[in-house]
């Protein structure tokens, strides 16, 4: 017999609590239906009345199989719950649930709130039992209970149970400093339950301060707790919150939780995490962590070529699961460290079988040795590296020909008469006997200068003749420079990543002593490999 583990999700609340991030309520909707098709059982939108956005999105929050969930605090001192307006606000959102927020360490109580212990547990106990009395679920979340239970463990306990016998479905353990380790919170916990709160009533929330929020409400679970807050992509104030996106595939994919435990996840939703996740990095406007655990853009890749040789033979050598179960995929990449096994993965990986005793194969190899030594980094530029691996093989098509380009760079007075920058890029292809001359300024459709590489960009997929059609979809979606030697001899890296209307994002390498030079090298090889791609014939 398995048992019931509910996932909360305070992305929308908690996560907004991250610095650099403020949703738009348009963007919490999104964000809430995706966490509702993942299978979430609790979203928390927000807190109505702290500020508008969260106001408004209760008003026009979606429709959701999963519990819809307000978040406020208990009410305050020399007030009754029935008559406290931030409490009332909460309510009024209109929710079948609502979490609030109460103090648990003696501390704060009397040094952060200044009125005694007994006020603070009658603040929690009255306020439970108000939501409760309003038909609603009530939840609890314990602020700062595992530094309040260390310290004073008799009224952390009190304060728990204050709300748990008020009616509360859930009194959540919050880790709320994120320094308590993995074990503590275990025995905590434990003591918890044997104090005489059922673990089927008890939830975890941690921060990830010791890079340890998913380790401590693992620990949290195996101690008997039944519930796990967390963000998507561990979004949350200072280090974090609790990672779902690394906890959900956890629970449904690792022993024990696999066989002990149930979700609402199913494994055909597990298949959209990866995708979930870079939505939300998509909306942030991110770029998303590459080493992330599990949706990560290298948390399958395997550059060793002793590595990739085995992982040709059996995925399991060098992979704790299948990456496609949360939607990732495998990525062989090209470095100087490459031999054979992971070139042919690589090529066979892009639709190019390869014999072995193909001289090419040699030729390749010494290609990318002998760039990388220039400063090129085929690992992280992938179609870079199918174009150099193509043009070796004489499989790559001649679609044009560049005959030059030119950037200006001006500085001039607006009618503002504020200095601002203007760029102007010139490009001249051949296509065929044809040749198309193109100019693109740099200004944005708000008229904001977006530099130099932005008008190259638009000038180069700006008249490609018969190819247009093939590339008038992407779009630059990240841009990043790196000088890879010092002094008066500096090399730049440019590293592009595109992306197309399918989603299909790729990413593409230039080096030169001249940033411009550089970017353009990896601007040329993204329309190049977008044209492979898409089959283009003249």
């Amino acid at each position: 017999m398995t048992d019931r583990l509910y996932l909360y999700d305070t992305t929308l609340r908690d996560g907004q609590q991250t610095q650099g991030v403020q949703f738009s309520t348009p963007e919490k909707i999104r964000i809430a239906e995706a966490l509702d098709s993942l299978g979430l059982d609790y979203i928390e939108g927000g807190w109505p009345g702290a500020n508008p956005t969260d106001s408004a999105f209760f008003d026009a929050a979606p429709e959701t199989r999963a519990k819809m969930t307000a978040f406020g605090m208990t009410k305050r001192a020399g007030r009754s719950a029935e008559n406290d307006d931030v409490l009332a606000a909460v309510l009024n959102a209109g929710t079948a649930t609502v979490c609030i927020v109460g103090k648990s360490h003696d501390f704060h109580v009397t040094d952060a709130l200044g009125i005694t212990l007994d006020e603070n547990a009658e603040n929690i106990r009255a306020s439970i039992a108000h939501i409760v009395a309003e038909g609603r679920e009530a939840l609890f979340d314990a602020e700062h209970f595992f530094d309040g239970y260390k310290a004073h463990p008799d009224y952390a306990l009190r304060c728990a149970k204050a709300a748990y016998e008020a009616g509360a479905r859930w009194v959540v353990l919050c880790d709320t400093n994120g320094g308590t380790l993995p074990h503590e919170i275990h025995a905590i916990t434990r003591a918890v339950i044997e104090a005489g709160i059922p673990g089927d009533h008890i939830g975890i929330h941690t921060h990830n301060d010791t890079e340890t929020a998913v380790a401590g409400s693992l620990a949290a679970v195996d101690a008997g707790a039944r519930q796990i807050q967390g963000t998507l992509n561990g979004l949350g104030e200072r280090c974090g919150n609790a990672n779902l996106t690394t906890l959900i595939p956890t629970l449904l994919l690792k022993e024990p939780y696999k066989s002990q435990y149930e979700t609402g996840i199913a494994a055909e939703t597990l298949e959209s995490l990866t995708r979930t996740s870079r939505m939300l990095d998509d909306i942030l406007n991110r770029v998303p962590f590459r080493q992330a655990a599990y949706v990560g853009a290298s948390a399958f890749a395997h550059k060793a070529g002793l590595h990739a040789s085995a992982i040709v033979k059996n995925p399991t050598t060098y992979e704790h699961i299948d990456p496609a179960l949360v939607g990732n995929k495998r990525i062989i990449p090209m470095s100087n460290q490459a031999g054979q096994s992971n070139l042919r993965k690589r090529l066979a990986d892009a639709g190019l079988e390869v014999e072995k005793d193909n001289p090419a194969l040699a030729q390749i190899l010494e290609d990318i040795k002998a760039r990388e030594d220039q400063g090129y980094s085929f690992d992280t530029a992938q179609a870079s590296f199918e174009l150099l691996a193509r043009r070796a093989l004489g499989l790559l098509p001649n679609f044009f020909e560049v005959k030059r380009y030119k950037v200006t760079v001006e500085r001039r007075k607006n009618k503002y008469n504020r200095m601002v920058s203007l760029s102007e890029a010139v490009v001249v292809v051949k296509i065929g006997d044809e040749k198309k001359l193109s100019v693109s300024e740099s200004l944005d459709e708000s008229g904001s200068d977006r530099g130099p590489v932005n008008a190259l960009s638009k000038a180069l997929a700006k008249d490609l003749g018969p190819y247009q059609k093939y590339i008038d979809d992407i779009r630059l979606v990240d841009f990043k420079v790196r000088i890879t030697q010092g002094g008066t001899e500096a090399v730049t890296r440019v590293i592009i990543d595109s992306e197309d209307s399918t989603g299909r994002r790729w990413s593409t390498v230039g080096v030169s002593p001249n940033i411009v030079d550089a970017s353009f090298e990896a601007l040329l090889d993204a329309v190049t490999w977008k044209l492979v791609q898409e089959g283009a014939t003249l």
